[in-house]
């Protein structure tokens, strides 16, 4: 349905009542932010209190702008592409203890279990005068613990770790992490770990001659089994700035970002400072706390690199939508080599003194492919053209990732190629 409207009775209004976020926008940078209205973000810069002054023909205009002006496709959230500085996860880790292994634990080999066990029970008051060489645990293995202690966890708070086998243990099914400190880089304690360990359904059993394994044995979790002792302090918005930094570093994207919040908070609000960091100036005695959520929602549509991922081990390719070659013309063919051997033996004639050989017979095939045509894959095509063109020519994902390390020496792609 098309709608026709007059815009001469508007262009009048608009010089009487200018919409905001055309001349408006001058009006309220004058006053406090936190004296003008926030500026609804579903508006695009049009809050619902000023256009019920606008006159009604405004009104109806800046609602058609607003429309107009609706989200691009493939629009991601702020806080899907971006972190606020400061505020990150930390990395744990310790050494440990498992115990109670059903005869599945280190052996003689690893000293260091009986070491430590022994340290153990010294600090226990238990003494024990004997060679370490000398003692077998089966049911104990060592372990290094790791954790991931995430931001703002509060002393208290519980989080999950990970165990790995640092001996020969056949398997820690059934074990039981005894207390280990987690520490972080700087060698304090963040945390301390103790708990049952699961494997995630793994097992372990063998017999003499046979044996059968289901699963990753030698290592496991335990579930919520670390307390956190020791808070990492962040302080957001301390210099009067919070910072935003991009998961993927790109001018034209940290553009947009700043752009998109000086839009929903005002200008000279947001300033990109470098292809990954987007600076936001708080008001005096504004919390960061309560800005973030407005700013975090935002859609900003990012600009991706055109690239080209190959991996020849499994034969995966992935392109992007970006993806564009220049006018080629492909030809692929293929041959195949098939090296067949087959072992024959020689047997001597009776009562000749001969000696028995195993005499192999190699058989080579060559099988030349069908004769392709010339495909040709004109210029600025979209990944779904070059996928069809491609395809046109039959070739297997193997052959895909030959035909596209050419096009990229003839410099006829335009992406950047990566090889896993």
């Amino acid at each position: 349905m098309a709608v026709l409207i007059d815009f001469a009775p508007v262009r009048c209004a608009l010089r009487a009542h200018p919409p905001m976020g055309v001349a408006a926008r001058s009006e309220f940078a004058l006053l406090p932010r936190a004296a003008a209205p926030r500026v609804a973000t579903q508006l695009h810069g049009v809050s619902a209190r000023s256009v019920a002054r606008l006159p009604l023909m405004t009104a109806m205009l800046a609602a058609l702008f607003a429309a107009s002006a609706a989200a691009p496709a493939h629009a991601a959230r702020i806080k899907d592409i971006a972190d606020v500085e400061g505020v990150r996860p930390n990395q744990l880790s310790g050494y440990g203890i498992v115990v109670g292994l059903d005869g599945t634990g280190d052996g003689q080999q690893s000293l260091f279990t009986v070491q430590s066990i022994l340290s153990m029970l010294r600090r226990r008051g238990v003494t024990i005068s004997i060679d370490p060489r000398q003692i077998r645990v089966k049911n104990a293995a060592a372990v290094v613990v790791t954790a991931t202690l995430p931001p703002f966890a509060r002393s208290g708070n519980r989080i999950d770790v990970q165990l790995s086998s640092i001996g020969d243990a056949k398997s820690l099914r059934g074990g039981t992490l005894i207390l280990t400190p987690l520490m972080g880089a700087d060698q304090q304690v963040y945390a301390v770990a103790q708990g049952p360990v699961s494997l995630g359904g793994g097992f372990a059993a063998q017999a003499a001659g046979a044996s059968a394994t289901s699963g990753h044995v030698t290592a496991g979790v335990v579930t919520g089994g670390a307390i956190v002792e020791r808070e990492v302090p962040v302080n957001l918005g301390a210099d009067g700035i919070v910072r935003l930094s991009l998961h993927d570093a790109d001018v034209t994207t940290a553009t947009r970002v700043a752009s998109a919040v000086n839009v929903a908070l005002g200008d000279g609000t947001a300033q990109a400072v470098d292809p990954a960091t987007i600076e936001i100036h708080l008001l005096e005695n504004e919390r960061a706390m309560l800005m973030l959520p407005e700013i975090e929602n935002l859609e900003v549509a990012p600009s991706r690199r055109a690239k080209v991922i190959v991996n020849e081990r499994t034969g995966t390719v992935v392109m992007g939508e970006e993806v564009r070659i220049a006018p080629v013309a492909i030809a692929h063919g293929s041959l195949q080599i098939q090296v067949k051997t087959d072992l024959g033996v020689s047997q001597p004639a009776p009562f000749s003194n001969g000696e028995t050989v195993v005499v192999p017979d190699s058989t080579i095939n060559v099988e030349e492919g069908k004769s392709q045509r010339l495909a040709l894959l004109r210029g600025a095509v979209n990944l779904g053209q070059l996928v069809g063109g491609l395809n046109a020519l039959g070739v297997t994902p193997q052959d895909l990732i030959a035909v596209l390390q050419a096009i990229k020496a003839a410099g006829a792609l335009d992406a950047e190629f990566e090889l896993m």
